[in-house]
């Protein structure tokens, strides 16, 4: 397959080492390396001490973070399907046959966003057997380094199977994935059977639970500890994960173990904590690595950082696409001139009218800003619609006034929160709000089993989407098809 495992690219898949291979953490000086890149060495030496190997494990961080990936492009696709934006030019290099729902299984996005999932996933693998057998670690260290391999493998698979396949509440059963779980280091073996929906979830909560088992509390900064998978992160994880299945239990039982049962909601534990921030601002300043944040990419490195097409501020701000004039821009929290809102400045008019997400402000090379992955926030909401949907409407309505009244603190919900459906429903409003541009329109759309709506802007019209069309998930890749013998036609 061109943009997964077949002879062509086999090599660059096989080893981490790479002209990246620090990755996009090679600025930390705490625990990680600063040294030169080189262009390829042997899998030997590439484990041989212990610097070398925590080279591998940043270089599987920075592959996850690529502008191809969650760097910048898979979260701009995630918005542009869903209903919150608008096109601004019929450019298919910009994403529009993806806003408009048109693009096919040849499309090239379609492909890069399959292959760069892989190339994680086959890093992770990679990483995960070789660190099985060494000696060179101690094993506290060994142990964390494989979890956190499994922990990015699982997310890759997630972000996969949430892309190309039925949704879970739709059709578990379907046929979704390659599940590869073993090193591809030589050319062949493309021929792998599909497993099933379920499957892949199953295998993605198996690696997030022996992830949490054998991943750190914290780590000795605050930077590590917004960029690397702690015992926290793969629990949010997970609280995400079993949302989108409509494990509501699940949700619940994990969101236990870092939230607290009663206001203010956080987590602590010895001396990590996380929480909301005071001032929603605070996390999007471009650098943040404080309490809030269980994931992010950061861009320490100019070098590393997304080029135009593919960064978050360049399509927001420049903007490629802009928020859609009967989208959540239009709900009372934003729109109204009276509400008190602080989540409002995220927003600002440009010269043409059009509404734009400030949410990432860094509009110009090198285009830095860090790219939040799980946030504390969407913890919380992730609860509360579990804790609704259990029919525990005390602790959900709880949880979404956590969220409301940082950013409004004198807010009170006046309706919406009476019923179990209405509650449902409101949360589902705040997930728009407090997460708009971050990459979770589309999932949330699909989880639910609801349609993508249509919308129109400059580049034309998209249609409405059904559950039922063929395009309502990307199609398999044609690089997939055509290398792939038991890929289902």
């Amino acid at each position: 397959m061109k943009n997964s495992f077949n002879h062509k690219n086999i090599f660059r898949r096989s080893l981490l080492i790479s002209a990246t291979v620090i990755g996009s953490l090679s600025g930390c000086k705490d625990n990680l390396l600063d040294t030169v890149p080189i262009t390829s060495i042997s899998t030997d030496a590439a484990y041989s001490t212990p610097a070398k190997i925590l080279a591998q494990v940043n270089g599987l961080y920075s592959q996850f973070g690529s502008q191809a990936y969650f760097g910048g492009r898979h979260i701009i696709f995630n918005e542009q399907r869903g209903d919150e934006f608008s096109q601004n030019d019929g450019n298919n290099s910009t994403g529009a046959n993806v806003w408009n729902q048109s693009i096919t299984s040849s499309g090239d996005f379609v492909n890069q966003v399959w292959g760069a999932a892989y190339t994680t996933i086959n890093s992770a693998n990679i990483l995960i057997d070789n660190l099985n057998t060494s000696k060179v670690l101690a094993d506290d260290l060994r142990k964390n380094y494989i979890a956190e391999a499994k922990f990015l493998r699982a997310f890759a698979y997630f972000s996969l199977v949430q892309t190309y396949a039925k949704p879970f509440q739709q059709n578990s059963a379907a046929p979704a994935l390659p599940l590869r779980l073993t090193p591809e280091i030589s050319g062949g073996n493309n021929d792998f059977a599909f497993s099933t929906v379920a499957e892949v979830y199953t295998q993605i909560l198996k690696d997030l639970n022996e992830a949490e088992t054998d991943l750190p509390v914290t780590y000795s900064t605050p930077l590590l500890i917004a960029s690397r998978a702690h015992k926290a992160t793969a629990i949010a994880l997970k609280t995400r994960v079993n949302l989108v299945k409509g494990d509501y239990a699940a949700v619940v039982t994990e969101a236990k173990k870092i939230v607290s049962t009663a206001a203010p909601f956080q987590y602590v534990s010895g001396t990590l904590t996380h929480r909301l921030e005071a001032n929603i601002a605070t996390v999007f300043g471009g650098s943040y690595v404080g309490n809030e944040v269980l994931l992010t990419i950061p861009y320490i490195n100019p070098t590393e950082a997304p080029g135009l097409q593919a960064s978050l501020a360049s399509n927001y701000l420049t903007p490629v696409i802009y928020l859609n004039s009967v989208g959540i821009v239009t709900d009372p929290t934003l729109a109204s001139t009276t509400s008190t809102d602080a989540r409002k400045s995220l927003i600002s008019t440009n010269a043409t009218g059009q509404k734009l997400l400030r949410k990432f402000p860094k509009n110009s090379a090198p285009f830095s800003d860090y790219v939040p992955i799980i946030r504390y926030a969407e913890v919380l909401l992730n609860y509360a619609e579990a804790a609704t949907e259990t029919g525990d409407l005390i602790t959900a309505t709880a949880l979404l006034n956590a969220v409301r009244k940082r950013s409004d603190a004198n807010f009170v919900f006046t309706k919406g929160i009476s019923t179990k459906a209405e509650l449902v429903e409101t949360i589902l409003t705040e997930r728009r709000i407090e997460l708009l541009g971050e990459g979770f329109r589309t999932p949330d759309l699909l989880r639910r089993v609801q349609k993508l709506p249509g919308k129109i802007g400059n580049a034309g019209v998209a249609p409405e989407v059904l559950p039922t069309a063929s395009n309502y998930v990307w199609a398999i890749p044609s690089n997939e098809l055509a290398y792939n013998k038991l890929a289902p036609k």
